[in-house]
Order: C-alpha cells, then sequence, then structure tokens
C-alpha cells in the first residue's frame, strides 16, 4: 500500500521554484544589462562593487541573478529594461567601444542618446557596412551568435570581377582557408557590368572576416560590402549612420 502524501498547504512551494540562480558577481551584472562582463570584472577587482551591503573583489563569488542587492560606486542597481537596437553601420567605423588606435568607433553613432550600456551583437570590419544589432541583453545576443543555430546572414558584396557558375559552386562548396573550411550557404550574381558585380552571399555563421577571406581564395578582391539582413530583419530604408529600435516582433523572431 502507497503512503499518503501530506495535501500541500498554499504556502507550499515546488523545490524546484525555491531553488535560487546563482552565478558569478560579474555575470550578474553583465546580465542585469548594466556593463559588459569584462567591466564588470574590473568593477569588482577596484571593491567598487557591494553585495548585499558587502564589499566583494572577487568576480566569481556567488551571487542570486535575482535577489541579490548589488550597489556600485555606493548606488543602488537594478537591472536595466532591455534594449534592442539596429543601426545602419557606415564604412569607416571600427565595431568597439573605444579604439587604442583613436579610430572612430560605431558607438558615435549614439552620441546624444541616452541608452545605458549596450553591446554590438557580432561585429563588421572597418570597411563593411549595413546591419548592425546592439543591446544590454547578453542572452538574446547570443542567441543570434551561436553558429549552431543563430539566424542567416545576408550580404550584398561588390566584387572587382564577374564570377562564372563555376566559381558560384565552388563559393557554396567551400574551401580551406589557413586551417578553418570556408563557405557560403548560397551566392548569386544580382546584377554585373562590364568589369565588376554585385553578388548576395548568405552564411549561417560569423567568422572573422569570413567573405573577404573566402573569396580572396578564389582570387575575387572585395570592392564594397554591406550587411543586409539577419534572419527575417532586413536594413530596408534605415539611412545610413542611424538606428531605430527593434520592435516586440523583431526581437522574436531574431532570439526569442
Amino acid at each position: 500500500m502507497l503512503p499518503r502524501q501530506r495535501p500541500r498547504r498554499p504556502t507550499d512551494t515546488p523545490l524546484a521554484s525555491r531553488v535560487s540562480v546563482r552565478h558569478g558577481l560579474a555575470r550578474v551584472l553583465s546580465k542585469r544589462g548594466l556593463c559588459s562582463r569584462s567591466e564588470a570584472e574590473r568593477l569588482v577587482r577596484e571593491g567598487r562593487v557591494r553585495l548585499n551591503g558587502r564589499v566583494v573583489r572577487d568576480p566569481e563569488h556567488p551571487a542570486d541573478v535575482s535577489a541579490a542587492r548589488i550597489d556600485i560606486d555606493g548606488a543602488g542597481t537594478v537591472a536595466a529594461i532591455p534594449r534592442y537596437l539596429v543601426l545602419n553601420k557606415p564604412r569607416g567605423l571600427v565595431t568597439t567601444v573605444r579604439d587604442e588606435r583613436g579610430r572612430g568607433t560605431v558607438y558615435r553613432c549614439f552620441d546624444g542618446a541616452d541608452l545605458g550600456w549596450i553591446a554590438p551583437v557580432g561585429r563588421l570590419d572597418k570597411a563593411s557596412e549595413g546591419l548592425l544589432l546592439f543591446t544590454n541583453d547578453p542572452r538574446w545576443a547570443a542567441r543570434i551568435t551561436d553558429p549552431a543555430s543563430g539566424p542567416d546572414k545576408t550580404y550584398h558584396v561588390q566584387v572587382d570581377r564577374i564570377p562564372d557558375d563555376a566559381t558560384l559552386a565552388a563559393l557554396r562548396s567551400g574551401i580551406e582557408v589557413d586551417g578553418v573550411w570556408l563557405r557560403a550557404v548560397s551566392v548569386v550574381v544580382l546584377r554585373a557590368g562590364e568589369k565588376n558585380a554585385w553578388l548576395e552571399i548568405v552564411l549561417d555563421e560569423g567568422r572573422n572576416r569570413q567573405i573577404r577571406r573566402l573569396l580572396a581564395a578564389f582570387d575575387i578582391g572585395v570592392l564594397r560590402l554591406v550587411r543586409v539582413a539577419i534572419g527575417p530583419l532586413a536594413l530596408g530604408d534605415l539611412p545610413k549612420g542611424q538606428w531605430r529600435e527593434l520592435d516586440p516582433g523583431d526581437v522574436a523572431a531574431l532570439g526569442g
């Protein structure tokens, strides 16, 4: 005979919901959208962060993601309002917060906007332009940049020759470059002139300078490279150097 189960009182809570989620303090700061992981580690090591009233200098010190009281420089913190932005990146800017060589960065495009901490989702190199996402939600960003499950990225690329069908097929098949296999999901000619052409190239991963390296392996030079879409989100008519907030449908379609 099975033992009788004690009826659950209204105040009883399933064990799973009573277990707090704990991570290192620096990671909790990042998860709350307050700063980058590296910036959080620096703040903690400098003794500028208090956890539940006590200074903690170990970035890996465990903290409750939702319940911990965290102060920075004596001021209380709350989780930042999630932000999801799209920028039409101009050519000539680097995708970083600050550049040791003094070059202009993509954050120049947000001058005057009170956005708090936001970080780029992936990167575009200095010579590339087009659609670039920003967020203060690290988990959303990780889903988009995940090479296994993230959305495809679509580029329009002007090249210095007109590839024939065999070359297009080889770009789709792929080639080993410096020990790494590079390929495109799709390559089609959008339009061609006498000496150059525009290609539409779709990638399902985001390796560093992947398109430029792939094309260079077939002696094809890049004249211009523009990212025009990430998954279902198209750059559309967003002006160069301008940005906008994503609507909830875009956010869900890209990363849930």
